[in-house]
């Protein structure tokens, strides 16, 4: 009879429990890996969370998302691959494929020399020591992306498609690079850009009781009164003034600003049970460095700085006092302003006298601060309206886009590397395969140009049968030879890098695993 309370569990140890979690990777890695590369296929997944119950994709992560395993050993290696693919999602935009099949590689080579008899925590400090001088090599091996490589990149991460490449790669021309470009889905079946004024702030929603919609974890909103202000709003009555015109009218209300636990649940549980439209955020950066940004902000979107800097009494706002933003886009991390009309003369004067404080400074780390700053007044802000005829290819094509601008993101940011694999396989060659680590990087290296190879209807022992210069490798697409950058056949460093170094962190985890404890299963069989 069970012990009320207690769940009664079981228990897998050692080899049994390792292969149980191999066979789980192979389950999700063996539905995701086919998309990977230029060639690769689209999986088809029955979705209840979809309009016509099922999703077309070749997204690597929202194939994993998709995939829960009866088993619930195997649905535990589920789990941690999807918080693989997630985090390099998350973090660079793409590579949620490469990281599955690096991490599956990776699983495979590790078990087999821990089986032969190696100890499994001196391999794993080994191979971990090892991948530390592979990402470190990885980004030597980068140069910086120009105008003319975006659409390259852009067109690669969309599975090749030239047209994606090419708005994606005009909006970010035209915003800059620091700019930034959103994904939304259009009215139409046109997929087509449109630049905005706008600024960023790294800073997120206070509470996920804001958010409305669920899919990105976003609070989405247009036509959006704005308060700016460093005052600690303690009290929900602090800001009466403007709360009951705001409410009386049925408008929406974002908050940037420092709110007690207290006033931001009371917003939240507005927002929740009355359907009011408010969020908060808090003020971006610390120190010296906020009062400024917050005046930039309050600029931008003609609003009063409220600061207890300047002695301004928060209890005294007005509704004329308030900003306004076209629209917001509040992430967990970070918010987006949106304005669309012209850029005003307040902020052009601002921007000049930025201009002349940075003529007067000597620190770079201080002079970048104030390039961010107007990058951030006068940057526009691009956004990809993806159209299409149907709702079932809208999804895959936004899926699609969504990684492409996240690549070149990345790619701006830490440069590019060549692509299709070639780099990792190159570095895996440089691996002499005398340690039990370098053996197993080794492998696990030349997972990815494999795959895509295969993918393709190649194999990788008779495509690269020939003595090749560094860079040169095989396009699939185009059936050459040549220098990939040249070719355009290029991933974003960090991309790379964070699909490797997710791949390890997952990997090494699972192959120092001797016990897995899980809900004992009704009717499992003893």
């Amino acid at each position: 009879m069970q012990e009320q309370g207690y769940i009664p569990k079981d228990l897998s140890f050692d080899d049994e429990a390792r292969t149980k979690l191999i066979s789980g990777i192979s389950k999700i890695s063996n539905a995701v890996k086919s998309t990977l590369g230029p060639q690769g296929q689209t999986v088809l997944i029955e979705s209840t969370q979809h309009t016509q119950g099922l999703t077309v994709t070749k997204d690597g992560v929202t194939v994993a998302k998709s995939i829960f395993l009866l088993d619930p050993v195997e649905n535990l290696a589920v789990r941690m691959m999807k918080q693989a693919s997630e985090k390099t999602a998350n973090t660079a935009g793409d590579g949620t494929t490469t990281a599955i099949v690096l991490t599956e590689a990776l699983v495979k080579a590790g078990q087999k020399y821990i089986k032969d008899g190696e100890n499994p925590i001196q391999v794993i400090r080994q191979v971990r020591e090892l991948g530390e001088k592979v990402l470190k090599k990885i980004k030597q091996e980068s140069i910086e992306v120009t105008d003319d490589m975006l659409k390259d990149i852009a067109t690669i991460s969309a599975n090749n498609d030239e047209e994606i490449g090419d708005i994606i790669a005009a909006a970010y021309k035209e915003v800059g690079r620091d700019g930034i470009v959103t994904v939304e889905r259009s009215q139409t079946d046109e997929t087509f850009a449109e630049v905005t004024n706008g600024i960023k702030v790294d800073r997120g929603w206070t509470s996920p009781m804001f958010i409305n919609d669920q899919r990105k974890d976003e609070c989405i909103h247009e036509d959006v009164k704005v308060l700016v202000c460093d005052t600690e709003i303690n009290n929900i009555l602090q800001i009466e003034n403007i709360l009951k015109p705001i409410i009386n009218a049925g408008e929406k209300l974002l908050i940037i600003g420092d709110c007690s636990q207290n006033v931001i649940n009371t917003m939240a549980a507005n927002v929740q049970r009355n359907g009011l439209k408010f969020c908060n955020i808090k003020p971006p950066s610390f120190g010296y460095k906020t009062h400024e940004l917050m005046q930039d902000i309050a600029f931008s979107i003609g609003a009063k700085y409220f600061s207890e800097k300047t002695g301004d009494d928060l209890s005294l706002i007005r509704m004329e006092d308030l900003g306004h933003a076209d629209k917001i886009i509040v992430g967990k991390d970070s918010t987006i302003i949106i304005n669309n009309g012209e850029i005003t003369k307040e902020t052009l004067d601002r921007v000049l006298e930025l201009k002349e404080q940075q003529e007067r400074l000597t620190a770079k780390h201080e002079k970048d601060f104030i390039n961010e700053r107007i990058a951030s007044l006068v940057g526009g802000i691009g956004c990809i309206q993806v159209g299409a005829t149907s709702d079932i290819e809208q999804k895959e094509k936004f899926d699609r886009v969504d990684d492409s601008v996240c690549a070149v993101r990345s790619a701006l940011q830490e440069g590019i590397v060549p692509g299709g694999g070639l780099l990792l396989s190159n570095l895996s060659k440089e691996l002499k395969g005398k340690t039990t680590a370098e053996k197993i990087l080794k492998e696990t290296l030349q997972a990815p140009i494999i795959q895509i190879l295969e993918n393709a209807g190649l194999e990788k022992d008779k495509v690269y049968n020939k003595k090749l210069k560094k860079n040169e490798g095989y396009n699939v697409v185009s059936g050459k030879y040549g220098d990939m950058f040249k070719m355009g056949v290029v991933d974003p460093a960090k991309v790379t890098t964070q699909a490797l170094s997710n791949a390890i962190s997952v990997a090494t985890t699972i192959l120092t695993t001797n016990a897995i404890i899980t809900h004992a299963r009704a009717g499992k069989d003893d």
